[in-house]
């Protein structure tokens, strides 16, 4: 699956994708689906939130999600790793394929969808442990077989906070900068071997000092986890990922507020060339 859309007038938009990123080619080699989602829809005690969604996530890429606020980008995030199953009155329907089986099938367990698809969130969220505890916390939990020290500087190493913290690894987290707390976060959700990487605006409280590492950061990850991001940032966007959903607001009959997908494909697509004038009115800001 490589586009979705429910219009096919082309817009023409002259935003260009920032340069440094010629990998940008998803097909220019074959995409492996790790998730496929197929009418997927998400309501809160029984008013529907996001509906209508379909399109798939693959193998070593950044998928982004992209929309005005309230357009469901954040609700369907947590329907990657069941996190919703944890909010009452939460119901998902639809189809969420996970490397072929359902994810919601009965004989799934919630906590191993957790252990392998990670979350990191919008704000730093460290425990009130010291750093090497932050990392251990998860593998203990999980029973993770091998030496505790290297697990914690492995993760480290991949959240490239390791020679930043190797000398104070007994010291509280809440001591380090937001971006290094973030870094922690990811660094912690690394430590557990995830297959899936989801980032619910990961850099919205942070410098853009801070920002910018943490990006690159995404970029050594997709090289061994899928990454799944929630963002506001146009440019950011642009910068990271490899394929774009565009999201917007419908208003339904009853006068309900409704998340729907307008347009997946390319980024590159969707920042020059959308199939869709509302991605278009969106990502060069016409509309907000």
């Amino acid at each position: 699956m490589t586009r979705v859309t429910d219009i096919s007038q082309p817009a023409g938009v002259s935003v260009p994708v920032p340069e440094g990123r010629p990998d940008l080619a998803p097909q220019a080699r074959a995409r492996e689906p790790i998730f496929e989602l197929s009418g997927v829809e998400v309501a809160y005690s029984g008013k529907v939130a996001v509906r209508d969604i379909g399109f798939d996530i693959a193998m070593n890429e950044i998928t982004a999600l992209i929309g005005p606020s309230g357009c469901g980008k954040s609700t369907l995030l947590r329907c990657l790793n069941r996190m919703n199953d944890l909010v009452p009155g939460a119901t998902v329907d639809g189809t969420i394929e996970y490397h072929g089986q359902d994810l919601y099938g009965s004989t799934v367990d919630p906590v191993e969808v957790r252990k392998r698809i990670g979350m990191v969130f919008q704000k730093p969220n460290p425990f009130p442990k010291s750093i090497y505890d932050n990392i251990a916390f998860g593998p203990r939990v999980l029973g993770m077989k091998g030496d505790m020290d290297e697990i914690v500087e492995r993760a480290l190493r991949r959240g490239a906070l390791w020679d930043e913290v190797k000398d104070r690894l007994k010291t509280n987290a809440f001591g380090m900068s937001g971006g290094q707390q973030q870094r922690l976060c990811i660094a912690r959700t690394l430590a557990t071997d995830p297959d899936v990487i989801l980032m619910d605006e990961p850099c919205s409280a942070l410098d853009p000092i801070s920002t910018g590492k943490i990006e690159d950061l995404m970029l050594e990850l997709r090289e061994r986890y899928s990454i799944v991001i929630v963002t506001h940032n146009m440019q950011q966007a642009a910068r990271v990922s490899d394929m774009t959903a565009f999201f917007t607001v419908a208003l339904e009959d009853d006068g309900h507020r409704t998340g729907r997908m307008v347009e997946f494909d390319e980024t590159q697509t969707i920042f020059t060339n959308p199939n869709d004038e509302r991605t278009e009115a969106y990502v060069t800001g016409k509309v907000g």
